[in-house]
């Protein structure tokens, strides 16, 4: 699979089908009401599709202290829907404007180990980009290339314990990547992305 010969017309098409959901864990009743947006930023270097995170810093109030993410957070009382949810945490997380994204589409929702319905928007911004990362939420920003991130050999699966489940549940886990550990919901946002890639250029 060559992802980086997709151009943004046919990404926006491959985000117009729906998604199926994701989860951490299996999802429960009293899950509802809790949901977040986060912001997958796309962007083009050296000819190449990248994903943009960040690495939260370490923090002993930090659900995520240390871990490697997207920009977003929980759905605030103002805002109108998941979008600006997404839009609004990545301004004030890495100073990305709203205005700079071109917005292609939405995944289907992920259903985090914290209890989160996350919807993860897709958006592409221009590159370089003045970025202002907000030291009390974002100690780094860096990219992994999607054909990177699309080669089996750089992920695993492996299972953990998870209070009030009997059994061991499945998390995604890629290789490091410059010194930086993609895992878990994130990880799982990621490859729910690069499957829907897959899936349209196996169709073609």
């Amino acid at each position: 699979m060559n992802i980086d010969r997709l151009t943004t017309a046919e990404i926006g098409e491959i985000l117009r089908t729906e998604t199926p959901p994701t989860w951490d864990i299996p999802v429960r009743a009293d899950d509802a009401g809790r949901e977040a947006g986060v912001l997958m930023p796309l962007l083009r270097k050296q000819g190449a599709w990248h994903l943009l995170y960040i690495r939260r810093p370490e923090s002993e109030q930090d659900d995520h202290s240390g871990e490697v993410a997207f920009a977003g957070g929980k759905r605030e009382q103002g805002d109108a829907d998941l979008l600006q949810t997404a839009l609004r945490e990545a301004r004030e997380e890495i100073g990305i404007e709203p205005a700079d994204v071109d917005v292609l589409g939405s995944l289907g929702r992920h259903h985090s180990v914290t209890r989160f319905s996350i919807m993860p928007v897709v958006g592409v911004i221009p590159w370089p980009y003045p970025l202002r990362p907000n030291p009390s939420e974002v100690a780094s920003i860096f990219s992994m290339p999607l054909a990177w991130l699309a080669d089996p050999g750089n992920l695993d699966i492996t299972h953990r314990r998870i209070e009030g489940y009997a059994q061991p549940v499945p998390v995604a886990v890629f290789r490091r990547y410059a010194g930086e550990l993609l895992w878990g919901a994130t990880a799982r946002m990621t490859i729910s992305f690069i499957e829907q890639l897959r899936r349209y250029q196996e169709l073609r």
